[in-house]
């Protein structure tokens, strides 16, 4: 069992599937990091719920192949079960990969899954595994339908492969202490209902902490950070000797900061005198997919698109920003603030560093100004030069703080969920052993 195998881990969210194809040797049975999947194709159809979708495909070892598409209109592609098997009918007809003939030949299929319950570890999808999920799709209806919907599509595809799911809670799932994870209602009743903290972002949360531990040449298990994942979707992590002590999500991807239209931490009883009809279904629900009128609210109809109109965070600092710009700029600000103040406390002021992440992260040069100049106090120091310019450097990890030796870092890292899945995939001896 010498020879490589392909690792397709495949990301699915609420109007895009992202995909990315990789090439691993099995695990070295005298080395404990196994082996780094390298990376052949990524691929991606976005705008699924804002037709037309757009599908992109790029050979990253060869950029000008004459199968990479750019970006290309797909009306006919209408829900991500459509995006994922034009993916592979795309990818049985590109001649520029020599590595699959078909889909057969694809040995691995790792999918994210936001709620994974109490899975602490990935699992094979078996008709076990699967009907656990499912059970779980209460607690997370905008999450887990259209990814288990994907998943049942994959399996159809491709009956040969060994399907896996990687789950963003199961990072927080081990660690997170017991006082953390409980919510204050009746224990008898919250545990007969699976009521309590998950946490989410964990895939994302895992990447970072193994790359920022990589930059700072320490070992994940001395490595404590405080992370943000900023994006449409948003949260906040305390990660203590590389795991995960506190989450800003909850039960659902709801709790914490808001988001393009999530309205993050809001009093409960908000959402009854926002609507008379909170606990109505909705009519935007599927027969896959009930939801209330209130988690139609909060999870799709808030979050800074309900007050600027637009769920594009960067509209707030161009030329022409959209009303109350700068009040949705100011409000997420706040909330960023609001954990990276609890979280420092919570680690003992014993921090390494303040990390950005995700779309906003990454990009937002102004959100990590006012970020980092609103926590000055607690050490951290912005190196306005280097924040600004950022696309001039390479790495997945840059440096963005004023240097010295007694501060704290502040830094940037690009995550990459499907990377970190198909490492993980690479690394488990168990999943190879089966083939």
């Amino acid at each position: 069992m010498s020879t490589a195998k392909l690792i397709l881990a495949i990301n699915a969210g609420s109007s895009s599937v992202k995909l990315s194809l990789y090439s691993s040797t099995p695990p070295d049975s005298e080395r404990k990091t196994g082996n780094a999947p390298c990376l052949i194709l990524q691929s991606s159809v976005s705008n699924l719920t804002s037709p037309p979708a757009v599908f992109s495909y790029t050979h990253t070892e060869n950029s000008s192949t004459s199968s990479n598409v750019k970006s290309k209109e797909l009306p006919d592609v209408k829900s991500q079960d459509d995006a994922f098997k034009h993916f592979l009918e795309y990818l049985s007809k590109d001649s520029d990969l020599k590595q699959v003939n078909s889909g057969e030949d694809i040995t691995f299929a790792c999918h994210r899954i936001v709620h994974g319950g109490d899975y602490e570890r990935p699992v094979v999808i078996n008709e076990k595994s699967l009907n656990y999920l499912k059970e779980l799709t209460d607690l997370a209806p905008l999450h887990n339908s259209p990814a288990l919907s994907l998943v049942q599509t994959t399996l159809k595809q491709l009956p040969k492969t060994t399907n896996i799911a990687y789950f963003d809670t199961s990072f927080h799932t081990l660690s997170m202490p017991e006082h953390i994870k409980t919510y204050p209602v009746n224990l008898e009743h919250a545990r007969r209902n699976k009521i309590r903290k998950y946490g989410f972002h964990g895939i994302s949360y895992s990447f970072i902490v193994t790359e920022v531990a990589e930059y700072l040449k320490k070992s994940v298990e001395e490595t404590s950070i405080i992370a943000l994942h900023l994006g449409s979707g948003a949260s906040a992590c305390a990660i203590r000797n590389g795991k995960s002590l506190d989450n800003s999500m909850g039960l659902t991807p709801l709790e914490g900061l808001p988001g393009a239209t999530r309205s993050g931490t809001v009093d409960p009883s908000l959402v009854f005198h926002y609507t008379s009809n909170a606990g109505r279904i909705s009519h935007s629900g599927t027969e896959d997919m009930q939801i209330s009128k209130a988690e139609e609210i909060l999870n799709k109809k808030s979050g800074w698109s309900s007050i600027i109109g637009t769920t594009d965070f960067s509209k707030l600092k161009s030329d022409s920003p959209p009303p109350h710009s700068e009040l949705v700029f100011d409000l997420f600000v706040d909330r960023i603030h609001n954990y990276i103040g609890a979280y420092f406390v919570k680690l003992r002021g014993k921090v390494d560093a303040l990390v950005f992440a995700g779309g906003i992260g990454e990009k937002s040069f102004e959100l990590r100004e006012a970020v980092v100049d609103g926590v000055q106090c607690l050490g951290f120091s912005l190196n306005k030069r280097a924040n600004e310019n950022i696309e001039k450097e390479n790495g997945i990890v840059l440096n963005i703080g004023e240097e010295s030796a007694r501060a704290p870092k502040v830094l940037i890292c690009s995550t990459d969920e499907q990377f970190e899945m198909a490492r993980e995939c690479a690394r488990d001896k168990e999943f190879w052993s089966k083939l």
